[in-house]
């Protein structure tokens, strides 16, 4: 049987549209870092090339080498992690050209550095990217959060925080950093602005 994150993972993945508190356990990852505007080019370069190295982890038993505990699963969503520069901060209106950002994939549990060589040497291959040298591959553990589900456009999304920050209130919390975590269900390019289905996560712990 596949393993689909949308199914077998629904707490992570299809929250409700309404905070919720978790904790979210260890998780590796592909990613890659970044300043400026999200709609640049160079941040579409990017998410080729986290996408090119886990679907390279994905074909691997077709291209002749199967990782040890490896499984058949659908790929992970595309996610970010999001700050602002010091002056982006200071700044009442949000300055895209301010954003920094690490976007990143999330990989499977069988994944090894072993298994991730592989990958590197089979993108190279295929397509060498200039970006492959700014990927690492690491293991986040979010801990205590909470979030929940955001329905439309990305400009919309401070009304979604504004609920976050009145239920970590409301329930004795406080926010670890003001770094967000933003977990991309739809597929901008295909989806209706309207209809955009992004996670919402702040970490979060007890006071």
């Amino acid at each position: 049987m596949k393993f689909e994150w949308k199914k077998q993972e629904k707490k992570l993945y299809l929250p409700k549209e309404k905070p919720e508190l978790l904790t979210v356990p260890k998780q590796k990852f592909f990613m890659i870092s970044g300043k400026g505007n999200p709609n640049d080019e160079e941040f579409s370069e990017k998410i080729g090339v986290l996408y090119s190295l886990s679907y390279a982890v994905r074909m691997m038993p077709k291209q002749g080498y199967t990782p040890e505990g490896y499984f058949e699963y659908t790929v992970y969503p595309l996610e970010g992690v999001w700050d602002l520069t010091e002056e982006g901060k200071q700044s009442n209106i949000l300055n895209k050209d301010e954003l920094l950002y690490t976007i990143m994939i999330r990989q499977p549990d069988f994944v090894s550095q072993e298994v991730v060589n592989k990958a590197f040497e089979n993108v190279r291959k295929k397509k060498p990217y200039p970006l492959l040298k700014d990927v690492t591959f690491e293991t986040i553990e979010d801990g205590l959060s909470v979030q929940m589900m955001h329905i439309g456009s990305y400009d919309d999304e401070p009304q979604s925080f504004q609920k976050m920050k009145d239920f970590i209130k409301e329930n004795n919390l406080e926010i670890t950093t003001l770094r967000h975590r933003e977990i991309y269900i739809s597929d901008a390019r295909k989806t209706e602005k309207s209809k955009l289905k992004t996670v919402l996560r702040y970490k979060v712990f007890y006071k």
